[in-house]
């Protein structure tokens, strides 16, 4: 009985203790220094915890009694086992009192003591007390002490980021380089890095200085890794040639006939719209390719390509371009993605439909996946809807959820079926099927459903015939037809004879977006700022913000009408999806060093 007793009398101190603990914690926090320092001081003498003495210190020095705080830290130096970091704190009490010299002195023996203390290397608690005050050369000094003594040790990681914070780049870039040579796990913590630091200027103090220090160490120790680190720094340069180089010197290096670093760049060339240095990329994919499917894949990306930048008169070339792939690689399984490509040109270029679903029908009859089945039929309907067939279509789309259910395949195909059913007019079939979706589907899946839902909805509540939806569903699918002339007239006409109406900002960006591919970009930009004049408070505004940016940025030669653009972003939109570019683009139009 004495015994159960005892043990609940004990439970119940620790409970105290543990609210005790809390309740000055809240206090330290919330800046009632005197009230911390009284429950601190009663939990130090039950339990000579050392976080409960810095809070001493720090709250004794907040309500400026820095001779307590002093006879306190001396008293703990006194005690047989020496804290060295309490140099630092005595040095900062007297830093506090402008004492700049007795503070200098006490900052030294710290860096004293790691020097002189071989059985222990006490270079990180030093180094992090002098961090914790900023104490930025201090807390340099002690981790470079350190590290000569205790040559095992490692302090590059602080190292860097102090000389960063310091500004002495070269040195920062240096100690980062050290670090990753010893430990490649730290190489994208290293490049997240190095990304405050350069920018896309090549000419950059930090790139150069990067540059610089990563040929330096090619020269004298050569080692893939810094091949890779320059491969990325051109490609933050966008100077993708270079970045291309360098992963040949790798691959040629490493002799295992891995092209994936090779075929990254070309990845993101295209990406960039730098065709030329991507065709030159992938050319040298294909002729390097160590087996035929690298070599299709190869050239699926090169056809690609050629697509982006043709003209129409150049389709028939293309067209025999692709007939001599099949001669050679043949129209089976092994060239799935490159006949799907093949006659998605034919279908929505060349407008060759029925030429194409023929193809796919006959494609499909071959010994594929049943998700590759699926993917034939996704197309076929796809084409069918190009061509107005709208019904063969949703046949073919609710096939689908029924062979790939729980795919993300089958929430494409039944979003599908609702943008279908909204191009033939069909808007409650439509709506019920986007409120699935809206609800279970993916991301991005869910984000178009809603939006579509929305439009929907918001121009059914005040026009029960839904003509003007009528009308911006048709400017859509003429839209997706590529047919942009008839398009713009519908638009045109909306915003004529519906003026005002709740269709009148999708009108708008739509509009805009189609005289870009017009290339007027004038009457682009005069619809992006009616937009934003008229629904500045709207759903949309954000897109036609981040358009006219891009249109000023890209088109219009006007960075700085761009840079306002991203910073209305900034200001006004900050749950926008295009809120963290934004603020990228508008650091960089600002000449931000740091981005």
């Amino acid at each position: 009985m004495r015994k159960i007793i005892f043990i609940l009398f004990f439970f119940t101190l620790t409970i105290v203790s543990a609210q005790n603990d809390l309740l000055a914690n809240n206090y330290f926090e919330q800046g009632e220094y005197e009230k911390a320092l009284s429950l601190y001081t009663k939990l130090y003498k039950k339990n000579k915890n050392f976080k409960y003495f810095k809070a001493i210190i720090t709250s004794n020095q907040q309500l400026e009694n820095y001779t307590e705080a002093e006879k306190l830290i001396l008293n703990k130096l006194n005690e047989k086992k020496v804290i060295p970091q309490l140099y630092v704190e005595l040095g900062y009490n007297y830093s506090l009192q402008r004492n700049d010299s007795l503070a200098t002195i006490y900052y030294n023996k710290a860096i004293l003591f790691v020097k002189e203390t071989v059985k222990f290397n006490y270079g990180r608690s030093v180094g992090l007390a002098f961090e914790k005050y900023s104490l930025i050369e201090q807390a340099i000094r002690t981790y470079v002490i350190a590290m000569e003594v205790f040559p095992n040790s490692d302090f590059s990681y602080q190292l860097a980021k102090l000389y960063g914070e310091q500004g002495n780049l070269e040195k920062m870039f240096d100690s980062y380089l050290t670090l990753i040579k010893k430990n490649r796990s730290y190489l994208g913590v290293t490049q997240q890095s190095f990304s405050q630091y350069i920018s896309e200027n090549s000419e950059k103090e930090a790139n150069i200085l990067l540059r610089k220090a990563l040929l330096q160490k090619l020269q004298s120790k050569p080692d893939i890794l810094y091949n890779e680190l320059l491969s990325w720094l051109f490609v933050q340069q966008k100077d993708y040639k270079k970045a291309f180089i360098q992963e040949k010197a790798i691959y040629k290096r490493m002799g295992d006939g891995d092209l994936s670093g090779i075929a990254d760049i070309a990845y993101i060339a295209t990406k960039d719209e730098n065709y030329e240095t991507a065709t030159l990329i992938v050319n040298y994919l294909i002729e390097n390719a160590s087996s035929p499917e690298v070599k299709i894949a190869g050239y699926q990306h090169l056809m690609k390509i050629k697509l982006e930048t043709a003209s129409k008169n150049e389709y028939l070339k293309i067209e025999k371009e692709y007939q001599r792939l099949f001669s050679e690689f043949g129209e089976e399984k092994n060239t799935y993605q490159l006949q799907l490509d093949y006659n998605y040109f034919e279908a929505f270029k060349n407008k060759k439909q029925e030429f194409a679903i023929a193809n796919l029908k006959s494609f499909s009859k071959q010994p594929l996946s049943r998700y590759q089945k699926a993917r034939v039929k996704m197309l076929i309907a796809d084409i069918l809807v190009l061509d107005e067939r709208f019904n063969e279509a949703l046949i073919y789309y609710s096939q689908i959820q029924n062979e790939v259910k729980g795919n993300l395949l089958a929430q494409e195909a039944r979003y599908k079926v609702a943008q279908t059913s909204y191009f033939k007019g069909d808007f409650n079939w439509a709506q019920v099927q986007l409120d699935v979706l809206k609800k279970s589907a993916t991301q991005l899946i869910a984000n178009d459903a809603m939006y579509l839902s929305l439009m929907i909805k918001d121009n059914s509540l005040e026009d029960s015939t839904q003509t003007a939806l009528r009308h911006y569903a048709r400017a859509d699918l003429f839209t997706l037809q590529g047919k942009e002339e008839e398009a713009i007239l519908i638009l045109e006409d909306l915003l004529l004879n519906h003026k005002g109406e709740k269709i009148e900002d999708e009108a708008l960006l739509k509009l805009g977006e189609l005289y870009e591919v017009k290339k007027a970009y004038a009457k682009a930009e005069k619809n992006y700022q009616m937009l934003i004049e008229y629904y500045n408070k709207d759903i949309l505004a954000d897109d036609a913000y981040y358009k006219l940016a891009q249109l000023y940025e890209t088109k219009l030669n006007q960075p700085q009408r761009a840079k306002e653009c991203y910073e209305a972003i900034i200001d006004h939109y900050e749950d926008s999806i295009y809120f963290i570019e934004a603020r990228k683009k508008f650091r960089r139009l600002r000449g931000d060093e740091i981005e």
